[in-house]
């Protein structure tokens, strides 16, 4: 696969992880022991949360960079 086709198929698999990512996050948000916890807590979760997508997204994004072969 040429390296402008990975871009395209990439991005768009880009915006799909990051949406249902953003989904699964705002429920988690506003679960009742979150809501519950101090304020130290919720910082804590949200910094995590707030980093956590990128993660998964960095293999795709140096599957995306590849060289054409």
């Amino acid at each position: 696969m040429r390296r402008r086709s990975r871009k395209l198929l990439g991005a768009v698999v880009m915006i799909v992880v990051v949406i249902i990512y953003a989904l699964v996050a705002m429920g988690l948000a506003q679960s009742s022991p979150l809501q519950e916890a101090s304020s130290l807590v919720r910082g804590l979760f949200f910094v995590v949360i707030g980093m956590g997508w990128i993660l998964p997204i960095m293999p795709l994004i140096r599957w995306m960079e590849r060289r054409d072969e």
